[in-house]
């Protein structure tokens, strides 16, 4: 059994103090909100590429993805912090995308999940034979 399974607190935050498992699991939710989208996850991995991209190299690294789709999900990682929009005045205009702090600090998160989903697809295609 896990810890936080075993116990009243969940033990994985910065300085150890315990987290409710109530709190914990709405946080994670919340959390799982701002990269959740068809879209995002896509957005959020081109960025870690490069550092920078312009809307249109933004729209190419997303192949399949509308002009008006994504806008709105390059919307919604402004509005919550993970990424920056820079107009730069020029004719035409240029519009760049980059990671903000918080949006960058999220790679090892994600690449820890990824990591978890190879261990998940490993455990249970050895378990099925």
């Amino acid at each position: 059994m896990s810890e936080a399974s075993s116990h009243r607190d969940v033990r994985y935050l910065p300085g150890g103090k315990g987290y409710p498992i109530a709190l914990a699991a709405s946080d994670l939710n919340e959390a799982l909100a701002i990269i959740a989208g068809r879209w995002k996850s896509e957005i959020l991995f081109a960025l870690f590429d490069k550092s920078v991209l312009r809307f249109s190299e933004v729209e190419r690294a997303v192949q399949g993805i509308t002009q008006k789709v994504l806008t709105q999900q390059l919307r919604e990682l402004e509005r919550d912090g993970m990424i920056v929009r820079t107009v730069h005045a020029a004719v035409p205009p240029r519009v760049e995308y980059r990671l903000t702090d918080v949006g960058a600090a999220i790679c090892p998160a994600l690449d820890a999940l990824l990591q978890w989903l190879q261990f998940r697809y490993d455990v249970l295609s050895t378990s099925s034979q």
